[in-house]
């Protein structure tokens, strides 16, 4: 039986992170995966879905050349080629990341893992089961698309977001359940790319874990882009009997009935804990989770959990995160629990999200005495020379003592800002060290500093 200091279960942004982290600290490593190195993430979520976006972006870009003052007589896109690029994208991160285990000489163990007592693991690939044993095991499983009652998957014509990123032909219609990152993402996709798009959202607004000022600019920029949407809606069945599928949906104004060619549930996850061991071996695990201290131990010694199968935000690098930390423990290093309170989150539809701390409701239910700044894209010069004016940056800080307690942006490359306020954040920064520190211009991160200067009665092009 091969032995380890450290066998990685799942080659997610979690497992493959913690095993190159583990062999970086001299462990000798070996990770496990039953499908195709990089998990969900670099195959079926993250990357793949990005560049699809990216498609739709060129495709859009296309469709208002003349806002430019470029003329393109004829341009036309093709569904299939478009979804050909983001998979071949995708299969080019996954040998990556076949690359950085070999670089690292880390094992891959393929087929499914499974934890057994004594600190062991079994992998069985093609009914050949093999045992091997690890001073620590570290589960990094993550999740997948979650299913409704009400809403059965089939693949065809009722689809998580894996057959959303490969549908041999692209719907005329679609109707999309769930406006968190995901379901937000597909529905400008399709929408971008000429689908009949209605998004269905439980919540009273879309993107609810937003901000709510950014939940209203999402709305108002994808109803102009001709999406429909429906808040405070619930889907109670679907019919996929015949051609096409029949949604019935209860509002406030009673039922009513979509047709549609696909419907997309994008309602959330489900962990993937079961035929793992856990039980056999007894992890203990609450409501879908596996419960872990701040260094990810779980209640038994050796035994380890990392990513969206824990209970902290269900995102990539949230997972890589704890990966790192969780190694760097069991090297005996120092190290600090990760801040859950400072994780940003990102949506890459267009305009693009970007969010990190407190909304403006949770820093006054928490009791702070708040500045609020906000500075409109519609007065960035690089935004209004770029054709991307829509959004804005909204920054929340305490009064009295100056903390920042949270950003949020909407507009055109946000995703790729927010780190300023996550490093602020921090570094524990005030308003006036964000606001003093030069920005340049012009660029779409100086309204950050603007907005900041609006909170403190400062801004200059307001």
């Amino acid at each position: 039986m091969s032995s380890y200091d450290i066998i990685v279960l799942g080659s997610g942004p979690g497992g493959y992170v913690t095993a190159i982290r583990a062999s970086q600290l001299g462990f000798k490593t070996a990770i496990v995966e039953k499908e195709s190195l990089g998990g969900v993430c670099l195959n079926w979520g993250c990357i793949p879905t990005k560049a699809l976006i990216k498609s739709a972006q060129v495709f859009d870009y296309l469709k208002h050349a003349g806002d430019y003052g470029l003329i393109v007589k004829e341009y036309d896109k093709d569904f299939n080629a478009v979804v050909n690029r983001s998979r071949n994208v995708a299969a080019g991160m996954s040998k990556g990341v076949e690359f950085l285990m070999k670089k690292n000489k880390i094992d891959i163990l393929s087929g499914h893992g499974k934890i057994l007592s004594g600190k062991k693991v079994s992998v069985t690939l093609n009914d050949k089961t093999q045992e091997y044993s690890a001073s620590n095991i570290i589960i990094a499983t993550g999740a997948r698309s979650r299913e409704l009652p009400s809403l059965p998957q089939d693949g065809n014509k009722v689809i998580g977001y894996r057959e959303a990123m490969t549908l041999p032909n692209q719907p005329k219609k679609i109707v999309v359940v769930g406006s968190g990152a995901i379901g937000i993402e597909f529905a400008y996709f399709y929408n971008a790319m000429g689908t009949e798009v209605t998004i269905i959202e439980f919540q009273d607004r879309i993107v609810p874990v937003e901000d709510e000022e950014i939940s209203k600019q999402l709305e108002r920029s994808f109803k102009k882009s001709g999406i429909n949407i429906l808040t405070n809606a619930e889907v109670t069945k679907v019919n996929t009997k015949g051609k096409g599928v029949t949604v019935t949906i209860k509002t406030a104004k009673g039922e009513e009935e979509i047709k549609t060619d696909i419907v997309l549930s994008a309602v959330g996850i489900k962990t993937n804990i079961e035929n793992l061991g856990l039980e056999d071996v007894g992890i203990v695990i609450d409501r879908d989770k596996v419960l872990v201290n701040d260094f990810y131990q779980t209640n038994l010694p050796g035994y380890y959990a990392i990513g969206d199968i824990t209970s902290g935000q269900a995102l990539a690098h949230v997972a890589s995160a704890e990966g790192i930390l969780c190694v760097e423990k069991i090297a005996g290093q120092h190290v600090e629990a990760l801040d859950y309170g400072n994780i940003p989150g990102c949506t890459y539809c267009f305009p693009e999200i970007a969010s990190v701390g407190m909304t403006e409701v949770q820093a006054k239910e928490k009791g702070y005495d708040v500045k609020v700044g906000k500075f409109p894209f519609s007065a960035s010069g690089k935004a209004q020379a770029s054709g991307t004016s829509d959004g804005f940056v909204k920054v929340i800080f305490d009064a009295k003592y100056g903390e920042w307690l949270g950003c949020h942006m909407i507009g055109a490359g946000v995703t790729d800002m927010i780190a300023e306020a996550v490093l602020g954040r921090k570094l524990e920064t005030t308003g006036h060290e964000v606001l003093k520190a030069v920005h340049p211009h012009p660029t779409m991160s100086e309204a950050m500093m603007e907005a900041v200067a609006d909170a403190y009665d400062e801004v200059i092009h307001l």
